[in-house]
């Protein structure tokens, strides 16, 4: 079974003979549906066409539905129970058998609960390669040129999979301050324009180190917007106390806020800005008071005051997370950054 992007539809419907297509139409069946809240997953493998070894499993952190290359990833799984790892090293080496693979291969996947769905397998090197090799300090590229000319992973010597002990996280890069106006709401249309990557042995570190790479930094202190869409509702309270307990004052939209509000966490409501009442969330960005924004999009057809919101972050260089997932990864950053200083070390350090 195959999944697409959460904005692209999932159709199951019987195939035709040539011959028949447009001839019948009273028994054929088109169910379309989308997959909401499952975690994306990359894999990049090598083969000889008799061993397959995984290089990485990379757990995404912005859910499926965003194209990969704009998506965040961490090696090793930070989330992914050791089973369902497992369950997708086996399927990797199947379709790698079955698709008589000869040198690497790519697969995205989507966990949800306890399903497992391929989204694509591309039986080629992808953009991960690069990144996957330095994390795991082995050179796949180079190793899969030598088995396309003839060598076995045998003889390479490369049979076992590499699991570092530390983090490794992907971060991408996007041009959105070269473009004034343009919203910055990811899907599956690819907008980044490069990737950087963050290590250390603390997944909070790895990704604080990451947002610094890729342009941004993450404050430590200061006030914090939440606004986020119904489906979020239910679980924004979580993050919001996470702010909450590291020292950050929260301030919301009403509907939002109402639902942080009830669950016993303070909170200063502001007005929305359609309602023309001030100061608005966009004043206290202008005014410099403003640390962090946290919104997630209400859907395709965004509303205007998001798009404003969002706009106005990036004219005032304040960072944004428009998922929760994204917002959860930077409170563990900001929580780590709070506890211990950045530490720099050489990539050969990690794999001595």
């Amino acid at each position: 079974m195959c999944v697409f992007p959460r904005h692209s539809l999932l159709s199951l419907t019987p195939s035709l003979p040539t011959s028949e297509r447009g001839n019948r139409h009273d028994d054929r069946a088109l169910i379309n549906r989308f997959l909401e809240d499952a975690t994306e997953v990359d894999v990049d493998c090598i083969t000889d066409g008799e061993t397959t070894v995984i290089g990485a499993i990379m757990e995404h952190i912005e859910e499926a539905g965003i194209h990969s290359g704009d998506s965040a990833c961490v090696i090793p799984p930070f989330s992914l129970a050791p089973a369902m790892q497992d369950r997708i090293r086996d399927a990797a080496k199947k379709l790698a058998k079955a698709l008589n693979v000869r040198g690497l291969m790519n697969m995205q996947l989507a966990v949800k609960g306890d399903d497992l769905y391929v989204i694509e397998v591309n039986p080629r090197a992808s953009r991960t390669a690069p990144f996957v090799s330095k994390a795991i300090g082995v050179p796949l590229p180079k190793l899969a040129a030598k088995i396309m000319a003839g060598k076995t992973l045998k003889e390479l010597g490369f049979t076992t999979e590499v699991v570092p002990s530390h983090y490794s996280v992907k971060e991408a890069v996007f041009p959105f301050s070269k473009f004034p106006g343009v919203d910055i709401i990811l899907g599956p249309e690819m907008k980044s324009t490069g990737e950087v990557m963050g290590i250390d042995p603390d997944l909070g570190l790895a990704f604080a180190k990451s947002q610094m790479a890729a342009g941004g930094t993450l404050p430590t202190k200061g006030n914090v917007f939440i606004s986020v869409k119904e489906a979020d509702k239910q679980n924004v309270a979580r993050i919001a106390k996470g702010y909450a307990d590291l020292g950050f004052t929260l301030y919301a939209t009403p509907g939002t806020g109402q639902v942080i509000t009830d669950a016993g966490i303070p909170v200063n409501i502001l007005p929305k800005l359609a309602s023309g009442q001030r100061p608005n969330v966009i004043d206290l960005m202008k005014n410099k008071d403003m640390a962090m924004v946290i919104n997630t999009p209400s859907g395709k057809n965004t509303r205007e005051d998001e798009v404003k919101i969002r706009t106005a972050t990036m004219q005032n260089r304040i960072p944004i997370m428009t998922t929760l997932r994204g917002a959860d990864a930077a409170l563990k950053a900001i929580k780590s950054l709070q506890a211990s200083e950045v530490q720099v070390r050489a990539l050969q350090e990690y794999h001595g």
